[in-house]
Parts: structure tokens; C-alpha cells; sequence
């Protein structure tokens, strides 16, 4: 039959039901053991299960006491009697630690009767904190039933079996601090080695006076914390509270209650004052940190030092201090900078200073400087004193530093709140000389480049100092050097790459009025270059004016870009009004002022910068504006036509060194043609405008500087021999050739007009050409027109070079000397004027030459006139004479040359032709195209020739050349200039 006690729910008993179901029974272990077991919700049920397993306890509580006491008859200690008679009876032992459990439950529960009282009452306050139209009360209520119980954050299971030091982490953690202090009074001396986590469980933003009892007082006596005292009242005292009976429970098997757990970060030992103090600084940083509520901290801070902890008066002031910061100092709503005690302890002077002022805008500066800043300052003024260092000038060094490291913006009412015309006491820099430091060093400090207007503001509220205004040459001299010394400082270097506004403070610190007021003329000069650059797109920092005062090279750089990049970023269509009022900007920055103090482009002459801005106009490619103004008649640009002229062929030049495309019809190339068409023509102007027509006339001919790589302009330019520039067009398109007024015309264009030399030479290189493509009626129409050409030359008494001789000859030998080439009286005629032009030394091997045509030509008219046998000689070859024309016999022209030829072994010499070849190839050394051998003359010879079989021989028998030696004066100068041999 199952037991009726343990079928009952624990929330069906009640103080009548436990006595019904437990007063009949007669074992009292089983009863107390019962009581123990059972945890209800009910005080008074639960204390009713206490008593009753307290008063059933007391028969072995007897039993054991009698034992432990009767130590007269027996010679065993009191502990070992008791440990037999637990051995023998282990159900004595365990209603003994029942009880022992029972008393502490009873304590317990006596303690939650107290934190009941406490949390009842907080409830009520909170229920009255309430609206009372709250519209969601009523739902609420039909969810739960009707009014929420404040009072059951803590159940008494929970109570009862919790740890005390967790149930008083979370009375904090709930804020039910009444019901803590309860907690800590009753049980002071378990909860104070964990007073600190409990401290750190309560809320930030919970005031420090809700919890003051629970807060770390000093001790002044002791000179550290005071200890949590225990108040619980214990009317009696139990036997099961003697430790030799707790020791003796524990010998025999039986665990003792577990002791309260010790959470980590437990303090077991009182704090000293300085770890104290240290305790203080970090909750009141928690407390700013996590909630930025600096007032809560404050009230933490005046608790601590009520007590007399030393230390937190100075802590009080900061806070005071901070709270300024933080509730004083203009952001926006949702920003939190995080500030703490610590970090502002950290913090310097300088950047309180800066913090202070981080929100402020230029409206709202004057006033956060005046209502935060002062203040703070006089604060640290006392501090100095107290501390006997006094820093008089410490107030003015921290405020003057905060304005040379602001922004021009921020510092301009500041100034404004300066101006010497105010009231001192309402200056907020009161004295004239920092003033205008401050604000030199500020602006030449500055790297802005488009506050022109913010400066000029600035400027306007210096001081002048009318009575103290430079006096003599000595003090003069003595402000100009301070001007030259401050461009050097400012220049950068290696140890310095850049000078800020505190070094430029540190600079102006010693200058007195009259170099201040110079710097300020100075300064005022600077202002109107700047806005003048500035208008133009090309801006300057403020400094650059003084680095670049006695720097030529830098002006003229700086006006060469302000003439090349005005009127670049403006959408509108240029105007030559425009560039007329560029024009007058740049002259007046060249000029000095009335007051002998050089602008921007003090260092260059009017005329320079009047050509530089030309210059900068042609380099713009705005030509159409350039040709406006250069030919208006009231003229703003003064330059001679000479310089205009050099000024066009300088840009024009520029652009075509740039352009990657010959062609002038595009590109850089065509903007430098046209920049040849602003200045009025003369010799210097078409001259290079032909030879930017050549240049583009040899890129469309694909000549190349290297194999796939095209001949850039820049090539073509710097190419020293322009005629070797022909060859490569003849070498590069086999039909170029063809085109021989064209060749000659772009010779002309290469600066050749008027060159006789150069058109013979050329039309030398065509003849050539012609030849190795075997175009013999070509060649010879050419050679013709340079025999005419040197003929016209004789006739009209001019002297022939020998140059002009030397190609003459060449060319006529070549061709006349060709076996493929059958127009026999045309290759007579050549010779003929070969023989008449060549040098005495190579006489012989043109008339061997000759010879051998003039054989064809008898056999020939031999078979035209049906003659079969020809007349004899008295040297063994034919006849003399020609039928049909005067005879002009081969030893009357051997005798009429024969006073120009010396005896000479160069009939018997194996390389007199090579001598005419090498002859040719002295003229075109230059030439990169090869001569290529005729077909026929390939198939009459024996085979292939390498360059060392192409070396000329003479038969010597007949005096003439074999026809290995024919075929290499055929090829003419291939081999000798590296073409490939085939």
C-alpha cells in the first residue's frame, strides 16, 4: 500500500494537512527525514515542516548528546564514542545532519520573511509608479489573472537552496536593492567576499544613494575598507553545531552541508585606501562608459569622499569638468564619444581643449571657447598654484595653439571676436602683436587652396600700427630680411619636408611691430596673387609666395601653367576678352605695387610673361583666340614679329616632337601645322610647315626605324643626313620610284630647295632604284635629266662640284655598262658622258666598258648593212670606223686621253672595275636599299657569287673584263652596303 505523505503535492499541503499525515506517525527518523525532504511555497507550511522535523529530531539529537557527553566511564575520547555510535546507528547520524540542515533552512526562511517585507513594499511603490490611464493595464491583467505580485522575484525553494551569494547577484541584477541590504545585514559575513561582483550587478544608471549601504566605507582608523558585520539573530544554540560532531558526521560517511560557492573575483581581505581609491576611479568609468551619465558618477565620487578617502576631491573636479564636456558640448543625439574618468586623466591639455571645441562650428566657436574653454582654463591656472608651479602664460599658449591648428573657417570668428576695435576685456585675444602672429603663422601654415575669402576676413581684422610704421632705411632693411629669412624657413627640405603654423608661431614669437606690420604689406600682396591664381585655375598655397620670392625659375614655371591651364574647367566657349583680362592678371602679377613689394612673377620681365601667356595660348591649341589678339589693331601683346615667330616654331615644334602619328592631318602633328598658321608667313614659317608635310608625306611611304616599328616625327627630326631619308622611302615601296616630281618635291620639302647637290644625289638614288628593278627606260630618262642638269650647269658657266660629277658618272657607267639594257646608242651616250665626267684613274675602265658596247654596235650595223666581214685593225680588233657616221677611231680617243692618264698598272690590275663600283658606293654609302642582279645576267653567269667572288678581274688577254667581274659591276653596290645576296 503506497504511503500517503509521498502522494501529496507539494501546493496541497497546508500547516493542518502536514500534522494530520505526520503527527500519528511514531518513527521520528522517518518524520524528519520527511520535513527535510519537502520544499513548498507557503511560509508557513514550510515552517511547520521545519519545526515538526526539528521537534522529531530531538529524541537522537538526546541519544547522541548523552553518548558524547558520558566520557567519565569510559577511557575513549568524546569523538571516538560518537564515531562508534554513529557506526552502530547510522540513522542517528543522519537525523543529526538533518537537523544541522533544519536549523540552517529555519535561518533561511527567517531572512526571507524579511526580504518579503521589502519587496512587497517596492512593489507597492512601483504599482504607483504607474499610470494609472495606462491603456494596456487591463489587458494585462486578463492575461495574469488579475494584479501582478511584485513580491515573487525570490521563491522559497529557490531561497532555500540557492547560494547566497547568487541570489544576491540577482536581487542586484533586479534592482531590488531593499531586499539586498536585508540579504547583506542578516548575512554580511558570507556576502562580503563577493561585495564587489555584487556592486558590478547592479546597474549603472541605478543612483549610488539607492545602494549606499552596500558601498565600500573607509576606515580612517584602520586606514582601510570596513568589513560587512552579520546580524542574525539566533535566540539558542544546538549540539549539532559543535564542530566535533560536524567532524565526527563527516569520519563516518556523511557529507556536511556544501559551502556557499565562491563566485570569481571574491575580495576575502579588505581593501587598502589606495586600492580603494583605484576601486572608485574604475566604477566611476563603468558608470560614464557604459551609461555616460557623468552626474551618477559624481554622486559615487562624493559618497567615497565623505568618509575622508583622500583622493577623490581632485576626481570630483575632473568629473565636474567632464560633465561639462559631456552634457555642455554640442552632437548630434545619437553619438556617444565614450568619455571616462581614466581617458580624461589621460588626456592633455591641448586635447581637452580640442574636445571641448570638436562639435563647434564656426556660429558657435566664440561662445563654447568663452563658456567651456576659459573656465577650464582658469581651473588649471588654480591647480598650478596649488601645486606652487604658477604658469602665467598658460592660459593664452593653450587657446593661441587650438587656433593655428583649426581650420580657416573656424578661426575666422575667432579673430572677429579679436579685432583691435573691440573692447580688451572682450577680446578673446588681447593683445595686437599675438594677434597678428597668430594669424600669420595660421595662414602661411594653411594648405588651402580656395579659402581666398576666408583669408581676406581674416586679414581685415589685423592690427595697424600707424605710430610704429617702419621709420628708417635700418628698420626697412631689418623687416625685408625677416621676409627673406621666412622664405627660407618655410622652404621645404629633408629634416623639414613641411613647416605646419606652430612652427611658423615659433618663428614670428620675437618679431616686434615693425616687422610684423612689414610681414602684414607683405601678406596683403600674397592675398591678391593668391586670388588672382586662384581665379585662373592654377591656385597656390600661401606659402609658395614666400618660397618662390627670389626663385625665378619657379615663377616663370608657375606663369607658364597659369597660361596653359586657364579656362580649363569652365563649360563656356573661350572668349578673346577672356584671355585679354588672363593677359592683364599676368601683367600685373609681374609688376610690383606701391609699395615696392613684387607679386607673384615679380622676377620676369613684362615681356616674358607676355610671351610665356602666347605660349601658354599656342600649347592650348586655342589658335583661333591667339590670331584674335595678335592681329587686333590695339593689341595687348607687344612682341616683335621676330619673337612671335619664335614663339609659334617653338609650340609648333613642341607638339610635333610629341605626336606619335606623321600624319598633319590628325593628332599633335596636325595641331602643330596649324600652329605655323597664328603668325603672319615668312621664310621660317614655310620652311617648317614643308617640312611637317614631308614628315607626314615619309610616314605614308611605311618607312620604319626598326622591322614592324614605323619612323616616328621625332626620328625623321633628329635624323642628321635627311637625304639617306629618301633611300629608305625608295628602299621601302618598290613603286616610290615612280614618282620622281613627287621624291623631288619632298626633298625640296626637307630642306633641300634650291640644292642642286641634293636633287642630282636624289635623282642619282632613282636611277638606281630603277635599275635593280630593271627599268632601263626609267633609268635612263633619269640619268638623261642629270647629264641635261650638268649640261645646263657647263653652258651656263657655273661650276660643276665634283659631287654632282661624281653621281653623274656613276649613274651613266651603271647603266651604260648593263648587258640587259640593248638600246646600244643610248649605253654609247652614257659612256660617252661617263668617260667625259669620271676621274683621269677611272678613265680606263669606262673605256673598257665602252669598247665592249661599241663592238655590239659594229656587229650590230654589220648585220643591218648585210656585211660579213669586218674590217681589219692594225691591233687586231674590227674596224674602226662606223658605216654611215664620222669615224671616230678608238686610238684617236686613246691618244686625247692619254695625256690625262699616267702609266698606271690598272689595266693589269684584277680590281679595276671594283674601283668604279666602289666609286658609286662612296656617294650613296648612305642608301639602305640592295641592288638586285637582272635575271638574265643571273642565267649567264656560272653560278651563285659570294661576296669575296664579287671582287672584278680583267681578261688578260683581251684587257676586258671577265664576266664574273661584268656580273658584280652589274649588282652595283648591294654586297657593299650588307644586302643580302641571293
Amino acid at each position: 500500500m503506497a504511503n500517503p505523505w509521498s502522494t501529496l503535492a507539494d501546493e496541497d499541503l497546508t500547516p493542518e494537512s502536514v500534522h494530520a499525515h505526520l503527527d500519528p506517525c511514531a518513527d521520528d527518523r522517518w518524520v524528519a527525514a520527511a520535513c527535510f525532504d519537502r520544499l513548498v511555497f507557503d511560509i508557513a507550511t514550510q515552517r511547520t515542516l521545519i519545526d515538526i522535523g526539528l521537534q522529531r529530531s530531538a529524541s537522537a539529537l538526546t541519544r547522541t548528546c548523552d553518548i558524547y557527553s558520558n566520557t567519565a566511564s569510559s577511557s575513549q575520547s568524546n569523538t571516538n564514542l560518537l564515531f562508534d555510535h554513529f557506526l552502530r546507528e547510522p540513522l542517528d547520524a543522519q537525523v543529526c545532519h538533518i537537523r544541522a540542515r533544519l536549523r540552517e533552512r529555519l535561518d533561511r526562511l527567517n531572512t526571507y520573511v524579511e526580504l518579503q517585507k521589502e519587496l512587497v513594499a517596492k512593489g507597492s511603490e512601483d504599482a504607483d509608479d504607474e499610470w494609472e490611464d495606462d491603456p494596456w493595464a487591463d489587458e494585462d491583467l486578463h492575461h495574469k489573472g488579475g494584479q501582478e505580485d511584485k513580491s515573487t522575484v525570490l521563491s522559497i525553494p529557490d531561497f532555500l537552496t540557492d547560494d547566497l551569494p547568487v541570489t544576491a547577484l540577482s536581487l542586484a541584477a533586479q534592482e531590488q536593492l531593499p531586499a539586498l541590504g536585508v540579504l547583506v545585514e542578516r548575512h554580511g559575513d558570507i556576502l562580503f567576499p563577493h561585495r564587489f561582483t555584487i556592486l558590478e550587478s547592479i546597474p549603472e544608471h541605478v543612483p549610488p544613494s539607492d545602494y549606499r549601504q552596500l558601498l565600500p566605507i573607509y576606515d580612517p582608523l584602520e586606514d582601510c575598507e570596513r568589513r560587512w558585520s552579520s546580524k542574525v539573530p539566533r535566540s539558542d544554540t544546538d549540539w549539532t553545531d559543535n564542530l566535533d560532531v560536524q567532524s565526527t558526521l563527516e569520519q563516518v560517511g556523511i557529507k556536511p552541508p556544501p559551502s556557499h560557492e565562491r563566485i570569481p573575483g571574491a575580495v576575502e581581505a579588505p581593501l587598502s585606501s589606495s586600492a580603494l581609491l583605484r576601486w572608485y576611479h574604475a566604477q566611476i568609468d563603468r558608470i560614464i562608459s557604459r551609461t555616460g551619465n557623468v552626474d551618477t558618477a559624481l554622486a559615487l565620487t562624493q559618497h567615497g569622499a565623505s568618509s575622508g578617502l583622500s583622493g577623490l576631491d581632485e576626481v570630483g573636479e575632473d568629473l565636474s569638468l567632464l560633465s561639462r564636456l559631456v552634457y555642455d558640448t554640442p552632437r548630434p543625439a545619437t553619438e556617444d564619444e565614450g568619455h571616462t574618468l581614466s581617458g580624461w586623466s589621460k588626456m592633455s591639455p591641448s586635447e581637452v581643449v580640442q574636445s571641448y571645441l570638436s562639435k563647434s562650428t564656426p556660429a558657435t566657436v566664440v561662445k563654447n571657447i568663452q563658456r567651456l574653454v576659459i573656465p577650464y582654463l582658469f581651473v588649471l591656472e588654480s591647480r598650478a598654484e596649488r601645486s606652487h608651479n604658477p604658469d602665467p602664460s598658460l592660459r593664452n599658449r593653450l587657446l593661441y595653439e587650438y587656433i593655428v591648428n583649426a581650420s580657416l573657417e573656424m578661426a575666422a570668428p575667432i579673430f572677429e571676436a579679436s579685432k583691435p576695435t573691440l573692447p580688451v576685456v572682450e577680446r578673446l585675444i588681447k593683445d595686437d602683436e599675438d594677434l597678428a602672429r597668430i594669424a600669420l603663422a595660421l595662414l602661411y601654415g594653411s594648405d588651402s587652396l580656395d579659402e581666398w575669402a576666408t583669408m581676406s576676413r581674416i586679414f581685415e581684422c589685423m592690427p595697424a600700427w600707424d605710430s610704429v610704421y617702419i621709420a628708417d632705411a635700418d628698420e626697412e632693411d631689418e623687416a625685408d630680411t625677416t621676409i627673406t629669412s621666412l622664405g627660407t624657413f618655410v622652404a621645404p627640405s629633408t629634416a623639414q619636408p613641411r613647416v605646419t603654423a606652430s612652427d611658423l608661431l615659433l618663428f614670428f614669437q620675437p618679431l616686434h611691430a615693425s616687422s610684423l606690420s612689414r610681414a602684414l604689406d607683405v601678406l596683403d600682396v600674397h592675398l591678391e596673387s593668391g586670388e588672382i591664381l586662384s581665379r585662373w585655375n592654377v591656385p597656390a598655397r600661401l606659402r609658395w609666395f614666400l618660397q618662390s620670392a627670389d626663385d625665378e625659375n619657379e615663377q616663370r614655371s608657375w606663369a607658364r601653367r597659369m597660361a596653359r591651364r586657364a579656362g580649363g574647367s569652365s563649360d563656356e566657349p573661350d572668349s578673346p576678352e577672356e584671355y585679354e583680362w588672363l593677359l592683364e592678371d599676368m601683367v600685373k602679377l609681374s609688376n610690383a605695387g606701391g609699395s615696392g613689394l613684387r607679386s607673384a612673377f615679380g622676377l620676369i620681365p613684362k615681356d616674358e610673361v607676355i610671351s610665356i601667356f602666347l605660349s601658354g595660348l599656342l600649347n592650348s591649341g586655342k589658335f583661333h583666340i591667339a590670331e584674335t589678339l595678335l592681329h587686333k589693331p590695339d593689341s595687348k601683346i607687344s612682341l616683335s614679329p621676330t619673337a612671335i615667330e619664335d614663339i609659334c616654331l617653338s609650340c609648333s615644334r613642341e607638339f610635333y616632337d610629341n605626336a606619335t602619328d606623321g600624319n598633319y592631318k590628325v593628332g599633335d602633328m596636325s595641331i602643330a601645322y596649324n600652329c605655323l598658321t597664328v603668325p603672319r608667313p615668312s621664310d621660317r614659317i614655310v620652311r617648317e610647315q614643308e617640312f611637317i608635310e614631308a614628315t607626314s608625306r615619309i610616314c605614308s611611304f611605311n618607312v620604319t626605324s626598326r622591322p614592324g616599328i614605323p619612323i616616328s616625327p621625332i626620328e625623321i627630326r633628329l635624323t642628321k643626313d635627311r637625304l639617306s631619308l629618301i633611300s629608305r622611302v625608295l628602299s621601302s615601296n618598290s613603286e616610290a620610284y615612280k614618282h620622281t616630281e613627287v621624291i623631288l618635291d619632298l626633298v625640296r620639302k626637307l630642306g633641300f630647295k634650291g640644292d642642286p647637290t641634293a636633287e642630282i644625289k636624289t635623282l642619282g638614288m632613282i636611277a638606281d632604284v630603277a635599275l635593280q628593278n630593271e627599268d632601263f627606260d626609267r633609268a635612263y630618262k633619269i640619268d638623261k635629266r642629270i647629264i641635261d642638269f650638268v649640261a645646263n650647269l657647263k653652258d651656263g658657266g657655273a661650276e660643276v662640284g665634283e659631287e654632282v660629277k661624281e653621281v653623274c658618272w656613276v649613274a651613266c657607267y651603271q647603266l651604260g655598262r648593263q648587258p640587259e639594257f640593248e638600246d646600244v646608242q643610248k649605253k654609247l651616250h652614257l659612256l660617252g658622258c661617263a668617260l667625259q665626267l669620271c676621274p683621269p684613274e677611272r678613265v680606263v675602265e669606262i673605256l673598257a666598258a665602252w669598247r665592249r658596247v661599241d663592238e655590239e654596235d659594229l656587229e650590230i650595223r654589220e648585220e643591218e648593212l648585210g656585211s660579213t666581214k669586218p674590217l681589219p685593225s692594225k691591233n687586231g680588233r674590227r674596224g674602226q670606223t662606223r658605216p654611215n657616221e664620222p669615224g671616230i677611231g678608238l686610238k684617236t680617243i686613246a691618244d686625247r686621253l692619254q695625256k690625262h692618264i699616267p702609266p698606271s698598272p690598272l689595266v693589269h690590275t684584277p680590281d679595276a672595275a671594283l674601283l668604279a663600283s666602289k666609286t658609286f658606293s662612296h656617294i650613296t654609302a648612305n642608301f639602305p636599299f640592295s641592288v638586285r642582279s637582272s635575271s638574265r645576267a643571273s642565267q649567264r653567269s656560272d653560278g651563285p657569287a659570294s661576296p669575296m667572288m664579287n671582287r672584278v678581274s680583267l681578261d688578260q688577254d683581251d684587257g676586258r673584263p671577265s664576266m664574273q667581274a661584268s656580273r658584280v659591276i652589274q649588282k652595283g653596290i648591294g654586297w657593299l652596303i650588307g644586302a643580302d645576296e641571293e
